[in-house]
């Protein structure tokens, strides 16, 4: 449903993920918004959530040096266990986010995240009661992204996520 491959791209404070998933199309976060926002194929509304919402916090985290080389790349990882899962990121520091733009995204623990790492993960591992998903990165590279980008299709309907 979500797909098998995932192209996720960020600047600033910004960032959109699109997949090939036959239920979900995309998701966007807009910083100014601080909205997470979802393409469903199955809607022309496109849904959102508060993204200063976390419904799952965090209760311990361990960071480990040097576990795993992706794309080149020796990552650490950051072990991040909350009340309802369990989410395991690998990460270098020679891929910077600056986490204080991202200081209101709480909803999936992004922000606590990058205030440990200041980095983009290259690797995810979610594991809870429905589901386990992993998420490896297979290409990183710089391309110039303009602002519209990260915007919402002129016209969109939205709407609230009831979840």
């Amino acid at each position: 449903m979500i797909g098998g491959t995932q192209n996720y791209y960020i600047k600033g404070g910004d960032y959109k993920a699109e997949t090939n998933g036959t239920l979900m199309n995309w998701q966007l976060y807009i910083n100014k918004d601080n909205k997470l926002y979802y393409k469903m194929s199955n809607s022309d509304t496109i849904t959102w959530k508060d993204a200063a919402v976390n419904t799952d916090p965090v209760v311990t985290s361990e960071l480990h040096a040097g576990v795993i080389n992706i794309l080149g790349y020796k990552c650490d990882e950051l072990v991040v266990t909350c009340k309802n899962e369990t989410q395991k990121y690998y990460f270098t520091t020679k891929l910077p986010v600056d986490s204080r733009l991202f200081s209101n995204h709480l909803i999936d623990n992004w922000y606590y995240y990058l205030s440990k790492t200041n980095a983009m993960p290259l690797k995810i591992i979610v594991d809870n009661a429905q589901f386990t998903m992993e998420l490896t990165a297979t290409d990183v590279r710089a391309i110039k992204l303009q602002p519209a980008f990260f915007t919402l299709p002129a016209g969109a309907k939205t709407l609230k996520s009831p979840y």
